[in-house]
């Protein structure tokens, strides 16, 4: 019942998007502006989102590879 909730109250927040978006010609210059500003924001959250996760993923995947281990010596005055 509630993924059917779920399904509706994306399809309406589609719905409404799209008239939005087929009423912005029209619209004024803030509104413009304060949709491109939301438009942006969602962008870069999900770019983010999408370079965190590839990150994470290739440490889980690829494991880095460890060198040999040098032992360090002190050096000696002459």
């Amino acid at each position: 019942m509630a993924a059917a909730s779920f399904l509706q109250e994306m399809r309406s927040v589609g719905e409404r998007l799209l008239l939005k978006l087929q009423a912005l010609p029209q619209a004024e210059p803030v509104e413009i502006v304060a949709f491109s500003v939301i438009l942006l924001f969602t962008a870069t959250v999900l770019l983010l989102l999408l370079i965190a996760c590839s990150c994470c993923c290739a440490r889980c995947c690829c494991p880095e590879r460890r060198g040999r281990k040098v032992q360090v010596q002190p050096m000696t005055s002459p």
